[in-house]
């Protein structure tokens, strides 16, 4: 199957989740590789509810794409998978299942899918291969998020196969930085701890209260990095195996917790509130496919990165 390379002078390109935290730092990378203004198109959720049909038709009507991008998602941290289970997986399975549909029928150069870590399974061994990502059940917490968006992966491969679609699947890692989600009810962990030090000195605090344990581990992303592999992928992967993005570093919840306090220059105790889920046992990503296949290498260390995102917040 040959495919057309994309022109960033001359395609029209689509970004959904555009005005968001990823999707800011994806177009300022797109029109720093020459996309002119015009060839640049946002969609906003006020305006374009694409978990319709009708909605993601309109989209494509309006916009004309040669390049769809779709980073749009309802997504948060275990609390907010917990009281949404219905919501999250109705609505990121419909919007991604109309995009793909629309683009097979306007016939788009091409498509790229960002998924989720959260897809894996509870116990895939660690560093996640992608050839792992069907070996058994996602964390139960955020189970309903994880399936719905593994299931556009299956439609992606499937529409390359039957139709010809040149659409690509990304699974970046736990992403963080500038221009983050602090709200207390949705905010993933990085942006919760910062707020809960910074918070906690401001008000004189001696404490601060963390969900689960401590001893989970994560991998963390830094945003502008994330950025940069997706449009490396959607400058040079063209076939339909899915692609971990990531820094291939792990580190324990207590660690990132301890890391943060530093930083922020919180000296109160932690308390770890095990009455809370802990999520995940581990995560960490293989990192080579994406290496190998498109030449992506987070270059951001982790204690550079919570350095800007808290200047940032500050």
């Amino acid at each position: 199957m040959t495919h057309t390379p994309i022109d960033f002078a001359n395609d029209r390109f689509t970004v959904t989740g555009g005005g968001g935290f990823l999707g800011k730092f994806v177009c300022e990378k797109l029109k720093a590789r020459g996309v002119p203004a015009d060839h640049l198109f946002i969609p906003r959720s006020s305006q374009y509810d694409l978990t319709h049909e009708a909605t993601a038709k309109r989209l494509y009507d309006d916009a004309k794409p040669d390049v769809v991008i779709h980073l749009a998602a309802e997504v948060g941290g275990i609390g907010a998978n917990q009281a949404n289970p219905g919501r999250y997986f109705y609505t990121n399975l419909a919007m991604g299942l109309h995009l793909i549909e629309q683009a097979r029928i306007a016939g788009v150069k091409k498509f790229v899918q960002v998924g989720t870590i959260c897809a894996y399974p509870k116990f895939t061994p660690t560093p996640f291969s992608e050839d792992d990502l069907w070996n058994g059940y996602p964390e139960e917490t955020n189970a309903p998020y994880g399936i719905a968006k593994k299931s556009l992966l299956v439609m992606c491969q499937a529409y390359r196969q039957q139709y010809g679609l040149n659409s690509i699947y990304l699974l970046p890692v736990n992403l963080y930085g500038p221009g983050d989600n602090f709200d207390p009810q949705t905010s993933h962990v990085i942006p919760a701890i910062i707020r809960k030090c910074i918070q906690a000195k401001e008000q004189g605090d001696d404490k601060i209260v963390c969900w689960g344990d401590g001893s989970p581990t994560r991998e963390f992303l830094y945003v502008e990095d994330a950025a940069e592999g997706i449009l490396l992928a959607a400058e040079k992967y063209n076939d339909p195996d899915p692609v971990n993005l990531g820094s291939g570093q792990e580190i324990s919840i207590a660690d990132l917790v301890n890391t943060i306090a530093r930083l922020t220059g919180f000296t109160g105790r932690i308390e770890w509130d095990t009455t809370k889920p802990n999520g995940q046992p581990r995560r960490c990503l293989e990192v080579t496919r994406a290496k190998e296949r498109f030449g992506f290498v987070a270059k951001t260390g982790l204690e550079t990165g919570l350095k800007v995102t808290i200047e940032w917040y500050t």
